[in-house]
């Protein structure tokens, strides 16, 4: 029987982890944690490794907690940071945690009456129910004395820090200890005995776990995963626009889509053993697929459908994929207005009178230059000259082609592309 440990390794989710863990995993039904940054209203690309591993735990039988960080938040974790963040307010972090919680409720069932109770229900808990409440003595005295400051200067993150010019804050040298604090609090609360996360929260772990070992005498353990990269070295989560958030109003399903479905040949593989739920037999065709015939992107495809079915549901899959197919067919001008509105609801638009489309109509060289997608005309007309811009997904190769109003979409609308994925909406006014 395949167990938990299993599932991550043939996955490639385990970079260290803590002797014994196997076999409390197989002994006994484990409450495992992992927390989240609480610093944005929504959680991104780059949190979905962790809230899946918590999913994934739950789905083997053991009770996962998710803790959203409402008293770190107001401190800051300097691993993998070169500078300290801005601090949040109360009110700040707490409109981000509602936004956080609605997101974590997709993947983990936290059990309602409504339904049939669960052995194993999510939890979803503040860290700030108990650091808000300790004073600075009992924390010194109960926790502060078991570390010492070169077990504290030893630890990765701390070590970069000191070494840049940015240096480091009291503030985010007492974050380890915070966080320590916590894998004693949920340890207390709830036999919390294991705590997952990124390869750069180790430190942070083991301190959490030397801390139950010193105070509780018993033993915990730690889980750290790969940090994701791309095969070209881009920071995962990033797309030419920015973060790719989970909230839709961040960041539209159709964006999100094909954030996915654009995912390198290299990388496809292994996004789709971190970040859906297909077994390893669907895996395995989707990589023969991919070697055989790698320009039907038969995996994409999969990846982009499974993981936003996940976050944004099956209807905005389907909502996507049509999209995705208007996006590059040629039949865009069959849609009226406001569909194409909807296709491109987050691409840059340029409102231009229609009276400049009437008679012979405007010159693609003036628009091009005119809504800024080319710096000037004669840039323009050697874009043109080299095949590079499209109208409504139509090459447009002579620099003296004219657009009239009757050609426009609708009436209303010119879709202007500039080489492959810069598109521009021109409403005609």
């Amino acid at each position: 029987m395949t167990t938990l440990l299993d599932e991550f390794t043939w996955r490639g989710l385990i970079y260290d982890a803590t002797e014994g863990l196997a076999d409390a995993l197989a002994r006994e039904r484990v409450t495992a944690y992992i927390g989240f940054d609480p610093t944005a209203s929504s959680l991104h690309v780059g949190s979905l490794l962790m809230m899946m591993a918590l999913a994934r735990l739950q789905r083997f039988g053991h009770a996962p907690i998710a803790i959203v960080g409402g008293g770190t938040g107001m401190i800051g974790d300097p691993s993998g940071k070169s500078s300290e963040r801005v601090l949040l307010s109360p009110d700040v972090l707490e409109a981000n945690l509602a936004g956080i919680r609605e997101q974590l409720e997709r993947f983990l069932d936290f059990g309602s009456l409504q339904t049939a109770p669960i052995p194993n229900p999510a939890r979803l808990v503040d860290n700030a129910d108990w650091l808000t409440a300790i004073d600075l003595m009992s924390f010194l005295r109960d926790t502060g004395k078991h570390f010492t400051v070169n077990y504290l200067l030893a630890k990765e993150s701390v070590k970069r820090r000191l070494e840049s010019e940015e240096g480091i804050s009291y503030t985010e040298f007492s974050y380890l200890l915070l966080q320590a604090y916590d894998f004693l609090q949920l340890f207390d609360r709830y036999n919390c005995t294991l705590q997952l996360g990124g390869s750069d929260q180790w430190g942070n772990i083991t301190a959490g776990i030397d801390l139950i070992r010193k105070l509780r005498a018993r033993k915990a353990h730690g889980l750290v995963m790969p940090l994701v990269t791309t095969a070209s070295g881009v920071k995962f989560g990033k797309s030419e626009t920015g973060t790719v958030w989970l909230d839709p109003k961040r960041t539209s399903a159709f964006k999100f889509y094909q954030f996915w479905l654009n995912t390198e040949d290299r990388d496809v593989l292994t996004y789709l053993k971190y970040f859906t739920f297909l077994e390893r037999a669907a895996v395995e065709d989707l990589e023969r697929a991919a070697r055989t015939a790698p320009e039907k992107r038969e995996a994409q495809r999969v990846l982009a459908r499974e993981v936003t079915a996940l976050v944004h549901g099956r209807d905005q899959v389907a909502r996507a994929e049509h999209a995705s197919s208007v996006l590059f067919g040629e039949d865009i001008g069959t849609l009226d207005a406001e569909e194409v509105l909807a296709v491109f609801e987050d691409v840059p638009s340029s409102a231009v009178s229609a009276n400049e489309f009437a008679g012979n109509g405007l010159g693609v060289v003036d628009l091009l230059a005119r809504v800024q997608l080319a710096p000037s005309k004669s840039e323009a007309r050697r874009l043109v000259q080299s095949g590079g811009v499209y109208v409504n997904n139509r090459r447009i190769s002579d620099p003296n082609t004219r657009l009239r109003r009757d050609q426009a979409i609708g009436g209303r609308l010119f879709v202007v592309r500039k080489g492959q994925k810069q598109n521009h909406i021109v409403r005609l006014t």
